[in-house]
């Protein structure tokens, strides 16, 4: 079965994010929150929580062992995108999109 939890509006740009999540899928939780906890990425503390989030979801409204779950997918789609502007010579201004995205994680039981 199945277990999902997402995050809204996490202030990373989605391209950045899935550089972090393109290395999860097929780790165990352990495992992947292992590897978060080293990189030097500072969105790597925020894919934990939703990692974490996900195991006990599982734990809690599905009675399922937090050491029999798997990373089956991990994605980052594109959030809100917040638009600013710089000031620049001669009057004119150029845009600064603040992107977000929202980070899904899908954990699965270890197949025996």
């Amino acid at each position: 079965m199945e277990v999902r939890a997402t995050a809204k509006n996490i202030g990373a740009s989605p391209r950045k994010m899935r550089l972090i999540l393109g290395r999860l899928p097929g780790l165990s939780v352990d495992q992947s929150l292992a590897l978060l906890r080293y990189l030097p990425s500072p969105h790597a503390r925020s894919v934990s929580k939703v990692v974490l989030s996900a195991a006990a979801n599982a734990e809690n409204n599905f009675d399922m062992n937090a050491n029999d779950l798997v990373v089956k997918r991990a994605f980052a789609d594109e959030g809100r995108t917040l638009k600013r502007f710089r000031p620049r010579s001669r009057g004119r201004v150029s845009p600064i999109l603040k992107r977000s995205s929202h980070i899904t994680v899908i954990l699965d039981e270890r197949e025996v």
